[in-house]
């Protein structure tokens, strides 16, 4: 009984031995685990105790455990803090939800900074998350609006180097300009990008050139363009604001007007040419026509010649024409033939006495 007792003492201290040791493990364990997560998190957290950014462990975990990138966050929110940025909305939560569907957070925090910086410019976080969740280059933005850009007008490796333009008088004017302009915040998103500007800038410039009276008037004042075109407003619903439109370069291409009359007169030579041909092409049908009727006549007149000897022998037969009248027809013949021949011999005298006299 006693050796039963003293196994059942002993089996019980075992177990207790055993659930000490595994709850030490256990303990041992759950220290590591939290020293580990303190060793890893606490560069971040004292960076950001020390900053006055307020981003506790907590937060650093749940980080984790959502896949975002903490460094990036907590410099995020550091640089933000350490800025002077005022923004309700600029917390914690907001630049991980940011992070989180895809936007730059220190992009965005640069240019929220940069923004603050040049005091002339109003912009919030919301706004500029939205900036760069639509795909644009936020930073890039706020550093246009502080300072202008200049778009070369037509842009550098274009098909054409200058824009060319005529003006009433028919002289071609090349024309080279740079345009000012300044990123318009407002209408980032949704705003026509740099291509609009240029196209739309051209299209004023060829009209301004192309209602000048003459190319010399251009050429005198060439901020004549300038000015035309910056009052028709083409920056609208666009996301620049232009500036200022300069005039860089300047240069006297063709005569387009003389060369376009050229063509109008050879287009017009040959209607000319055709309409001629046809009249030609007429008359010769018409001269043809003739000729077929002449021989036509001529014809019938043979027909008529050869039926008079019948006649003549039915007037014989019949008794209605004599043997004197016969006679005195052939007289009247041969009268009428020696007459023409009399005719004849006499203009052929006098055409040549007309010779003589011409060459005395």
């Amino acid at each position: 009984m006693l050796i039963l007792n003293g196994l059942l003492v002993a089996q019980q201290d075992s177990s207790s031995f055993i659930w000490l040791v595994v709850a030490s493990v256990a303990i041992v364990a759950f220290v590591l685990v939290l020293f580990a997560i303190f060793a890893s998190y606490f560069g971040l957290w004292i960076q950001s105790a020390l900053t006055g950014a307020k981003v506790g462990f907590a937060d650093l975990l749940g980080m984790t455990f959502r896949k975002v990138n903490t460094r990036r966050i907590v410099r995020a929110k550091i640089m933000a803090v350490q800025a002077g940025l005022i923004d309700p909305d600029l917390t914690t939560r907001a630049l991980e939800a940011h992070a989180l569907a895809g936007g730059n957070v220190q992009q965005v925090t640069r240019a929220l900074i940069a923004a603050k910086k040049a005091k002339t410019i109003s912009l919030t976080f919301k706004e500029a998350t939205a900036i760069d969740l639509a795909g644009r280059d936020v930073l890039e933005s706020v550093q246009t609006s502080v300072y202008p850009k200049v778009i070369d007008c037509p842009p550098r490796g274009a098909v054409k180097a200058s824009l060319d333009a005529v003006a009433k008088d028919g002289i071609q004017l090349k024309v080279k300009a740079r345009v000012t302009v300044r990123a318009n915040l407002q209408q980032l998103i949704g705003g026509a990008t740099e291509e609009t500007i240029i196209a739309r800038v051209g299209e004023g410039i060829v009209s301004a050139i192309g209602s000048a009276a003459n190319h010399k008037a251009v050429l005198e004042n060439p901020d004549v363009i300038s000015k035309a075109v910056l009052a028709k407003r083409l920056d609208s619903q666009t996301a620049f604001e232009i500036v200022s439109i300069d005039i860089a370069d300047i240069d006297v291409g063709a005569n387009i007007g003389a060369r376009l009359q050229a063509d109008q007169a050879e287009a017009d030579t040959q209607v000319a040419r055709a309409r001629a041909e046809n009249k030609r092409a007429s008359a010769v049908a018409a001269e043809k026509e003739m000729e077929a009727k002449v021989e036509e006549s001529r014809a019938q007149l043979v027909l008529a010649q050869a039926a008079v000897p019948e006649a003549m022998a039915d007037a014989f037969r019949n008794g209605t024409l004599g043997i004197l009248d016969y006679f005195k027809l052939q007289n009247i013949s041969a009268d009428t033939d020696m007459r023409k021949a009399l005719a004849v011999t006499t203009k052929d005298n006098s055409d040549a006495y007309s010779d003589n006299n011409q060459r005395r």
